[in-house]
C-alpha cells in the first residue's frame, strides 16, 4: 500500500458563484446544462489549489456536494423536510446553538441515482495526483432518524443503517469498476460516542444504543470496506457545521472497540487540532498494519499553526505509533456543509500548503 503522507479530508471551501449558482439553479434562473459547467469550473479549481499546494493525495473538493451526508440525502429517496429536531453544536466559548436536522426519514430508503460517479469520472480525467472519493457512514442518518416520524418505515434504527450500508456497498462496487482505488468513509457520529453529553442527548434520549453504535455499528463500517484492490480509510472527527462542533473528548472511550475492530480500513485520520480531542495515548490501540493521519491544523478559523508545533506534535505522537507510519491532514473538511467554515480562502490555501511542507519536511 502506498502511504500518502499530506493527506485531504475532503470538502473544500465553494467559491461565491458556486453558491449563487445553486440558488440561480432552484430557482430557475439557469438550466442545470449551465449549473453543471459551473460545478465543473469550481471541481477544477479545487483539483488545482491540492496539486499547487503539494498534497500526495486530492479529493474533488466535495464541490457537487450539498454537505458531507449529501450523497445519501440528495439522491436517495425516503427523506422529507420536516425540520423540527434540533441538536446542540457547540463554538469557542459557553454558548450552544440549537440548529435543526434539516431532512428526516420518512420512508423506505432507495437510491435514485449514483451517489459518486459523477464526481469521480469528472475528477479522474484532471487529477494527476492520486483521487480519493469520501462517501458518508450509513450511522451518519442516526442524525436522520425519528423515533416518532421515522417509525413506520424504520421503527429500528439499526434497520435504517443496514439499508444505507446496502446502498453504500452497491456504489462502492460502482466506484471501483470505475477505476477508484482511494475510498474514505466518514464517521463522526462514531467519535460524537466520547462526549457522554451529546452522546445522551443525540442517541440514547432518541433509543439508539450507543453500545450498538459501537458493536454492531462498527462492524457494518468494516463490511463496507471488505473490498480487494482498493485502499480504505477511516475519517473521525467531533461534528463540523459552519465552524461549530458536536462534542469532546479523548478517544480512549472508544479506541479499543473502533480502532480495533476496523479490519478492512488500511487508514485512521483522526481529529486532533485542540485540547478538544484529548492525548495521543489512545493510538496505542491502533493496530500496527494501519497508518494514522493526524489532523493537526484546524478548518474552523483563520489562525495558522506554527510549523515548529505541527512537528513537535508529530514527534510527540509517534510516541504512541510509529513514526514512519504517521502521516498530517487538517482536523477536518472545510466545508461540511456547504456555506463553508468561517475562514478565508487565502487560509484554506496556506493550510494544505502547511500540511503539505510540514509533512515532507518530516517524513522526507
Amino acid at each position: 500500500m502506498t502511504r500518502y503522507r499530506a493527506e485531504v479530508v475532503g470538502s473544500l471551501l465553494r467559491p461565491s458563484y458556486l453558491k449563487q449558482a445553486r440558488l440561480d439553479l432552484a430557482a430557475d434562473r439557469i438550466s442545470v446544462k449551465q449549473f453543471k459547467q459551473i460545478e465543473d469550473r469550481a471541481v477544477d479549481e479545487a483539483i488545482a489549489l491540492q496539486q499547487e499546494s503539494g498534497l500526495d493525495v486530492v479529493t474533488d473538493g466535495e464541490m457537487r456536494r450539498s454537505g458531507s451526508s449529501g450523497p445519501l440525502t440528495d439522491y436517495v429517496e425516503g427523506f422529507e423536510a420536516i425540520g423540527l429536531e434540533t441538536f446542540p453544536w457547540r463554538a469557542p466559548g459557553p454558548k450552544e446553538t440549537q440548529l435543526p436536522v434539516p431532512l428526516t426519514v420518512t420512508g423506505k430508503l432507495r437510491r435514485r441515482r449514483s451517489l459518486a460517479a459523477e464526481e469521480f469520472i469528472y475528477a479522474r480525467a484532471r487529477a494527476q495526483l492520486p483521487l480519493k472519493v469520501t462517501l458518508p457512514s450509513p450511522l451518519m442518518l442516526a442524525l436522520t432518524w425519528s423515533p416518532v416520524f421515522s417509525a413506520d418505515a424504520y421503527p429500528e434504527p439499526f434497520e435504517l443503517f443496514a439499508d444505507a450500508a446496502m446502498i453504500l456497498r452497491d456504489e462502492i462496487a460502482e466506484l471501483v469498476s470505475l477505476g477508484c482505488e482511494y475510498i474514505q468513509v466518514d464517521a463522526p457520529e462514531l467519535a460524537i460516542l466520547v462526549d457522554s453529553a451529546t452522546r445522551s442527548h443525540v442517541y440514547e434520549a432518541r433509543g439508539i444504543s450507543s453500545e450498538r453504535l459501537l458493536l454492531e455499528g462498527v462492524d457494518l463500517l468494516n463490511a463496507l470496506a471488505d473490498v480487494s484492490g482498493v485502499t480504505f480509510a477511516l475519517h473521525l472527527c467531533r461534528g463540523n457545521h459552519a465552524g461549530q462542533w458536536m462534542s469532546a473528548g479523548g478517544y480512549e472511550t472508544i479506541s479499543k472497540r473502533v480502532f480495533g475492530g476496523l479490519a478492512h480500513y488500511s487508514v485512521l485520520l483522526l481529529e486532533y487540532d485542540d485540547g478538544r480531542s484529548g492525548t495521543f495515548e489512545p493510538l496505542v490501540d491502533v493496530p500496527r498494519d494501519k497508518t494514522v493521519v493526524l489532523g493537526l491544523l484546524s478548518t474552523k478559523s483563520d489562525d495558522l499553526e506554527p510549523f515548529e508545533m505541527l512537528t513537535d506534535r508529530l514527534e510527540q505522537a509517534a510516541h504512541y505509533f510509529p513514526r514512519e507510519q504517521l502521516a498530517l491532514s487538517t482536523q477536518c473538511g472545510f466545508a461540511s456543509v456547504a456555506a463553508g467554515n468561517p475562514l478565508r480562502q487565502e487560509s484554506q490555501r496556506a493550510k494544505l500548503k502547511l500540511v503539505a511542507d510540514v509533512a515532507h519536511h518530516l517524513f522526507a
